[in-house]
């Protein structure tokens, strides 16, 4: 590209642009309404909006990134505590992005996941800062707010298992959720690749602060509760070795079962038993895997008596 089309280069080579350097088009005198709509645009897009996307997007592909490269690129500790044998760069297939689910995951997570994460969070921020909800004050409210941050988990789990059940009835299922469900054998980039509604959905676990009352920062904790903590239930091992010595407990087993049947531990780990309460636990045990049998025949049972009742009609 010729700068000298937008511009003048000095006898010392310093360019400079043609157009004057002028203050937002708000502020001009006389005023020229015309020029506001474009300005607008340049306001939310590119920089304000990337900066905010940046920090979550940075933040993400550190943590995420890093458990990806030691332990599924690197395969640092093999597959020693891994639930799946097998390694999802060994099973290339049509369901994603260039038959790659590494790649298909990171793309999905930095596009869909992220993306609706900030959206969601500028909505709420938005919504404090215009005084349209209660801001309570850490001075004024510290027992309680301190017992909404504690509380934050569970309310994630309860979010997390309401929307979950939601988009596994099959018409959400089949446009929405199965695209996070591709990944059989998910890893950390699994962990927010989804669809945008259902990306949109589960960060507005966040949203929840806005209708009891509480405090911006706690809505924050919320949404990294939702971020952050959703690589919880994907790592795919057990167990993470730091160290010879020194070892990280993931808990993902629970979720892995998820991703596993389709059809159990709908919920987070167990923080609130919903899926006890609603007969959908599966625990890992030769039991659990009985009374999940046990309810598959049931359902096929239920089917097939309507269908014949269908069919006599």
């Amino acid at each position: 590209m010729d700068d000298l089309k937008f511009g003048t280069r000095d006898k010392r080579g310093d360019w400079s642009p043609s157009a004057k350097a002028q203050v937002a088009p708000i502020w001009a005198w006389p005023p020229r309404p015309g020029k506001i709509p474009g300005w607008l645009v340049d306001y939310v897009w590119p920089w304000n909006a990337f900066h905010l996307y940046a920090v979550n997007a940075a933040a993400i592909f550190v943590m995420y990134g890093s458990i990806e490269l030691f332990f599924y690129v690197k395969r640092v500790q093999g597959n020693r505590f891994k639930y799946n044998a097998k390694f999802p760069s060994e099973q290339p297939s049509d369901v994603f992005w260039f038959k790659s689910q590494n790649i298909d995951n990171f793309l999905k997570t930095l596009i869909f996941g992220v993306t609706t994460w900030t959206a969601v969070e500028v909505v709420m921020l938005w919504c404090f800062a215009n005084g349209y909800v209660p801001w309570l004050v850490w001075s004024d409210h510290p027992v309680y707010l301190a017992a909404l941050v504690f509380i934050g988990p569970a309310i994630h789990e309860a979010h997390f298992f309401a929307i979950h059940r939601l988009i596994h009835t099959p018409l959400l299922y089949k446009w929405i959720h199965s695209i996070h469900h591709n990944s059989i054998n998910p890893s950390p980039w699994s962990s927010l690749s989804m669809h945008p509604v259902e990306a949109l959905a589960y960060h507005a676990v966040a949203l929840w602060h806005l209708v009891i009352p509480s405090n911006p920062i706690i809505g924050l904790f919320q949404l990294h509760i939702a971020g952050f903590g959703a690589v919880n239930g994907h790592i795919g091992f057990e167990k993470l070795e730091l160290t010879d010595e020194t070892v990280l407990t993931s808990h993902a087993f629970i979720h892995y079962l998820h991703h596993k049947y389709f059809e159990v531990n709908y919920g987070g780990d167990g923080l609130i038993p919903l899926d006890k309460w609603f007969g959908t636990w599966h625990d890992g045990s030769k039991e659990g895997e009985a009374r999940m049998q046990g309810r598959f025949k049931t359902k096929r049972e239920r089917l097939n008596a309507r269908l014949a009742a269908k069919n006599n009609q």
